[in-house]
């Protein structure tokens, strides 16, 4: 199997560009006190759809034949994924059809609708995913665009790392490490790769939840290990249950330890961006601001870049973590 490289994310980047937002880089003199270090913010929550994942479903989509463009595109999702397929889908004519769990946040639905896209839910805890998009695709013709281990998705990905980057060195800073939120590892995987070419000095750490934390685990054994069952839903945009073989191929051999985040570290960070850095996050996107919040990650004397994933939040979650 061919892995994509430096270069394919590289030109992912100049593919792009045109549609999607370049976010900026954020800081805050309070988390640089608390952390001990220089903290880099990339807030993906404005980024149209309010994720990264415009990114890989844009490079993806792009690359489309024309025949496959006239079959559609099909893929699973907790939400963000969705939103950000749909939206490139539309973008270019395309047909989207998107197989969400049922228990995933109705504003996250409510969007995908408002792309174009049509909505099949499913029981996250009970149903076999990849048979749901085979069978979709061998009836249909549509094209599978997975949420992280597909090589033109994890490229796209990593284009926010080149803007981080970039955006450091224009103000006179080169990032020791990052920290990339992780469920399946296509944004962290397209990371890594990033760095690799932009800024090797950089050393890319992955992020989750504390329940879900198959990342984390498998770099430590070496090997692709599954989540343990019955953990925490809060996070639902990092719920994947095993690395992928694309990904792990990638991340293995390139990513430092893995980090996790309770649930309360969690809703602390959520709080925090708002009231600070005055940004919108999901619990999913604030597992790596949670992380440097709770010292999980040692950032004394060291610039660190910390990814924002997304802030499509469920109001009710957002505001128990406001209230808390």
């Amino acid at each position: 199997m061919m892995l994509p490289n430096y270069d394919d994310v590289a030109e992912a980047a100049l593919r792009i560009a045109p549609h999607v937002v370049h976010t900026p880089l954020l800081r805050h003199p309070m988390l640089d006190e608390i952390s001990g270090g220089t903290i880099l913010i990339k807030p993906e929550p404005l980024q149209r759809t309010g994720s990264f994942k415009l990114r890989g479903a844009t490079n993806a989509v792009l690359q489309l034949t024309e025949l496959q463009k006239r079959a559609g595109v099909v893929a699973y999702s907790s939400g963000n994924h969705a939103q950000g397929l749909a939206c490139a889908a539309a973008a270019s004519g395309v047909a989207a059809t998107i197989f969400m769990p049922s228990d995933a946040p109705a504003i996250k639905m409510e969007n995908t609708r408002a792309w174009g896209a049509t909505i099949i839910p499913f029981d996250r805890l009970t149903t076999d995913k990849e048979k749901l998009l085979t069978d979709f695709s061998a009836k249909t013709g549509a094209t599978i665009i997975p949420p992280f281990d597909h090589p033109h998705v994890l490229a796209g990905q990593g284009s926010l790392a080149l803007e981080m980057v970039a955006d450091a060195k224009m103000i006179g800073l080169s990032m020791d490490s990052l920290l990339v939120c992780t469920g399946g590892g296509g944004m962290v995987a397209g990371c890594a790769l990033a760095v690799e070419g932009a800024s090797p000095g950089t050393r890319v750490h992955s992020v989750e939840p504390a329940d879900w934390d198959d990342t984390a685990r498998s770099l430590a054994a070496g090997e692709r290990l599954a989540a343990v069952s019955g953990g925490s839903l809060l996070c639902d945009a990092l719920l994947s249950p095993m690395p992928g073989k694309l990904t792990f191929a990638i991340n293995q051999p390139r990513l430092g330890a893995g980090l996790s985040v309770t649930d309360a570290e969690v809703m602390a960070a959520v709080a925090f961006a708002f009231l600070r850095l005055k940004v919108v996050v999901e619990p999913g996107g604030a597992v790596c601001l949670a992380a440097l919040l709770a010292g999980k990650f040692d950032a004394r004397g060291k610039v660190v870049g910390c990814v924002l994933s997304g802030g499509n939040v469920d109001p009710a979650v957002f505001a128990r973590a406001l209230a808390a």
